[in-house]
């Protein structure tokens, strides 16, 4: 759920930004070429932008991840009565009686002590650390399949319409992507599509005004 959700914002990000750039030069010039060239260029750096920032950051929470087991490796090593002492105390926390606390932490470093600090005490499972690479692609893919939308939108129509379509085919696109956001997340439809939207439409408002601004003053 938490990689589908990240997938839903990566393409939002990459419908809005390209939709951004290309409605801006579409302000300035109706080349194809230019539209092509700017689109091209924001797709290829926003998505290597969001691939490199999501590896470096899951990276970091991933050498946490291991910097936090090796210690608690190195304390069960040390100290195993402290450390079943602290997982007992952990499980009375949560509501046990003491004896069914002690119980369970007995049981549970017998079968797997590591797993069962891990688990309770830091919320990391051992068996499932973060994937910087698979955080990296999915961010990729998402931001090229969400900027090639605005892209497409923007060179293949005719120049009469083309901004037209493209205004069309972003808010639709970015409605999609709040209501499947909302969905997932649990919250409300309506105020996260129409939020999406707004925000959509400012950015192409704005970028188009500067573009406009931009072509007229023969910039």
């Amino acid at each position: 759920m938490n990689w589908l959700r990240a997938a839903v914002l990566g393409a939002n990000d990459g419908v809005v930004s390209t939709a951004g750039l290309v409605v801006g030069v579409a302000g300035a010039t109706d080349s194809r070429a230019a539209l092509l060239t700017a689109g091209l260029a924001g797709l290829l750096a926003g998505s290597l932008s969001m691939a490199v920032g999501e590896y470096v950051s899951v990276s970091t929470q991933r050498d946490s991840e291991r910097a936090a087991l090796a210690t608690e490796r190195r304390e069960l090593a040390q100290e195993p009565a402290a450390e079943l002492a602290e997982l007992a105390a952990m499980y009375r926390g949560k509501g046990l009686s003491p004896g069914l606390a002690q119980a369970v932490a007995e049981e549970l470093t017998r079968h797997d002590a590591l797993g069962a600090h891990a688990e309770t005490e830091l919320g990391i499972d051992p068996d499932e650390l973060t994937n910087p690479w698979h955080a990296a692609l999915a961010s990729f893919g998402a931001f090229t399949a969400g900027a090639l939308l605005p892209l497409l939108a923007i060179v293949l129509p005719p120049p009469a319409v083309r901004l037209w379509i493209t205004v069309v085919a972003v808010l639709a696109a970015l409605a999609v992507c709040g209501w499947t956001s909302s969905r997932l997340g649990g919250a409300r439809v309506r105020p996260a599509v129409l939020r999406n939207m707004a925000g959509g439409t400012l950015a192409m408002a704005v970028t188009y005004a500067a573009g406009s601004l931009l072509g007229a003053a023969g910039i």
